[in-house]
């Protein structure tokens, strides 16, 4: 709790209170959508390791390890290479010093990748991820008042992109849209952190998406409510967003079945 990184100075957190979100939100993942939920042991070394999507980008059977931007979070990629080699993914380690990458700016879409260029992520980190993802385009988009460009933006559906409604998310979707052959629908909502959602196709419940709760961004979740062709769960993320903690952050999603 006193340790992560944070960009600004804030309440501490509660870390009793941190704990059962999070439960909640490996619950929900495991039992409700019954997903195969693979938990990689904390690290008290590490105290941004429950970040784990900064640690990787997973597409298909490839994924790609990546070297975050700040330094003492480099180490919390050892455990995750561990865990996709058990899953007999394709393994691509970003090797180069000069490359940074944090998951966390990194949008796929379906289609192609948007790479936001932010304090975390640079052009060389993007380039790597473009030469390990052939099969797609890869379009950088400049982040300056954020962390990371899913701070504010994120798929809610299969071609639906959810977008904050500040001046800078709406720049950076504008961009978004300049560099793509394709056009997306968009859901705007009021705060930019409630667009961070998480979007999951599950055969056997059809579109499914976490959202932030209504007690925390009650006018967001009136937007979501309007989806009614999506299963809506809102989860809690009031302890790890004081740390920059979005949903997405928390989990890797691999179209894949274990054998573990």
């Amino acid at each position: 709790c006193r340790q992560a990184l944070r960009s600004a100075a804030g309440p501490e957190v509660d870390f009793a209170r941190a704990e059962r979100e999070h439960q909640l939100y490996v619950g929900v993942l495991r039992g409700k959508l019954g997903l195969q939920v693979l938990e990689l042991p904390a690290d008290e070394s590490l105290p941004d390791c429950v970040f784990v999507e900064d640690a990787a980008v997973v597409c298909e059977e490839t994924a790609l390890l990546t070297r975050p931007g700040a330094p003492s979070r480099r180490k919390e990629v050892e455990d995750m290479k561990r865990v996709l080699e058990s899953l007999n993914l394709n393994i691509v380690e970003m090797v180069d010093e000069n490359a940074t990458l944090d998951g966390g700016d990194v949008l796929f879409t379906g289609r192609e990748f948007f790479v936001g260029l932010s304090r975390r992520t640079n052009q060389r980190g993007a380039e790597i991820l473009a030469d390990t993802f052939k099969d797609y385009a890869v379009s950088t988009v400049p982040v300056h008042d954020s962390l990371h460009l899913k701070s504010f933006c994120s798929m809610a559906g299969p071609n639906l992109i959810a977008i904050g409604s500040s001046e800078a998310a709406q720049k950076a979707l504008k961009t978004m849209q300049q560099m793509s052959d394709h056009r997306y629908d968009k859901l705007t909502v009021p705060d930019d952190a409630a667009a961070n959602c998480i979007y999951l196709n599950i055969p056997s419940k059809g579109h499914v998406l976490l959202h932030r709760a209504p007690e925390e961004y009650p006018e967001s979740a009136k937007v979501f409510e309007k989806l009614k062709d999506h299963m809506l769960i809102p989860i809690a993320n009031t302890e790890l967003e004081k740390v920059d903690g979005s949903l997405t952050c928390c989990s890797v999603l691999i179209n894949k079945a274990s054998e573990l």
